[in-house]
């Protein structure tokens, strides 16, 4: 058992957001006899999946669905369906922004480009 402090150390993120997380009801700690938050395996698991879903830019909507789909379906099956449809759905978002970035690379390379010849018909009329 872990202290909330040992937690937050241990997934960088801060006490506060580990308790907004269990405000939300993705994580149940054990409470000690002093009231003391207690987080066991399945809690640090939990944090592990909502931190690396927030890497990967899920929504804690999203994220929420998938750790209490655990619960629902101790297999597993369940959860892991749901991870892979949210999984397409952000890789598509990511291959959008990719071809948006594209688009505006090319745009700018197009502009300097032509900024360049303009500066040199500039230069070679001012001399």
């Amino acid at each position: 058992m872990k202290s909330i402090a040992d937690v937050a150390r241990e997934f960088g993120v801060t006490t506060r957001t580990i308790r907004y997380y269990e405000e939300l009801g993705l994580l149940r700690p054990q409470r000690t006899e002093s009231n003391l938050r207690m987080f066991g395996p399945s809690d640090c698991a939990k944090l592990k999946l909502i931190v690396r879903g927030k890497q990967y830019g899920f929504n804690l909507e999203e994220i929420k669905e998938m750790v209490l789909l655990f619960n629902q379906d101790r297999t597993g099956v369940k959860q892991l369906v749901k991870t892979i449809e949210y999984g397409h759905d952000r890789v598509a978002e990511v291959d959008e922004k990719i071809r948006e970035l594209q688009e505006m690379k090319s745009e700018m390379e197009q502009l300097l480009h032509e900024f360049s010849e303009k500066l040199i018909n500039l230069k070679g009329n001012g001399q």
